[in-house]
């Protein structure tokens, strides 16, 4: 992923134009305002929090797994979670989930950030620790790349539910995105003034990946107008797909009985391929293993396990 900087206002600059005391600190990038730390942490939180009352993503009392990967969305979006989850009693039991997927040198690492964080900790995990939900990190910039991957790609089935902010909600557990609208600059800037103790290292996938060169088109229209995440989110939210439009039916993973729209899902094919030394083998096209590898394949025992702990609050 492209780095991010947090780029905090010269001192001596304007005022706070929330408050109007405060010095300015920084710049929002969703709406080029000038704001304060202490500002910018309250209208960050409540944009958030109003995300999730408006969008009803929880209900008091259930068992709510954060994914997390040690990076600074997951980090970001525990924290703040726990924080409102305290500040407006939510009643939510908050756990931290982590797989290790075996990217030696990278996963190794960056699950030492989650230990840091005192846990140790996504549809599996999730069913092993009974919990209700599963919110991931995925932001404003993530969705957006989303929606022109799938426009990009042509596919219809994808581009009709990549903008809704909960799915998988008729499957054993739904999925919510409490960031959807929440910008990555901004998530970067809340975890630097905040100190927040995330991993940053790239993945050793990454650089090539189809997804990046979407990230870089729509980091470039931002630069050009801020607002333009957002829009494309919109559009993605306005498509309509005719009723004439065939969609392709969603299936269930041979190996492991889980939703898949292949015969084997992107965990079975990425444990796999770490099974039999071959990592590369679950990155960008599975076509070969999906389509050729016979039923019946013994499942190997070298599956790397998944441990997770009650987070309670997630004191940082």
């Amino acid at each position: 992923m492209a780095a991010v900087e947090a780029k905090p206002v010269k001192a001596g600059g304007r005022l706070c134009c929330v408050c109007n005391k405060r010095r300015a600190a920084l710049k929002r990038p969703k709406t080029l305002e000038q704001i304060c730390r202490e500002c910018f942490y309250e209208v960050f939180e409540e944009e958030i929090h109003q995300v999730i009352v408006g969008n009803q993503l929880f209900k008091p009392g259930e068992r709510i797994a954060i994914g997390a990967s040690g990076g600074k969305d997951s980090t970001v979006l525990a924290c703040v979670l726990s924080e409102l989850n305290r500040r407006h009693n939510y009643g939510l039991d908050l756990f931290l989930l982590s797989v290790d997927e075996g990217i030696t040198g990278y996963r190794d690492d960056s699950l030492e950030t989650v230990k840091r964080n005192e846990v140790q900790a996504l549809d599996r995990g999730a069913a092993l620790l009974k919990v209700d939900k599963l919110a991931t990190g995925h932001n404003a910039d993530d969705i957006a790349e989303t929606v022109l991957l799938n426009i990009l790609r042509g596919d219809i089935a994808r581009l009709s539910r990549c903008t809704s902010i909960i799915t998988g909600e008729d499957g054993p557990i739904p999925r919510c995105k409490p960031f959807k609208y929440t910008y990555e600059k901004e998530i970067v800037m809340y975890a630097y003034f905040k100190r927040l103790d995330y991993f940053s290292t790239e993945c050793i996938y990454s650089p090539n990946a189809y997804r990046g060169f979407a990230r870089e088109f729509i980091k470039d229209l931002e630069r050009i107008r801020p607002r333009a995440i957002l829009d494309i989110i919109q559009s993605g939210e306005n498509f309509r797909i005719s009723t004439s439009t065939k969609m392709p039916e969603q299936g269930t993973c041979e190996r492991c009985g889980y939703i898949s729209s292949q015969k084997w899902c992107k965990a079975c094919v990425l444990l796999e391929g770490l099974n039999r030394g071959l990592p590369k083998l679950g990155i960008g096209r599975s076509r070969g293993l999906n389509n050729d590898r016979k039923k019946g394949t013994k499942e190997s025992n070298a599956t790397k396990s998944i441990e997770s702990k009650q987070c309670g609050t997630l004191d940082f």
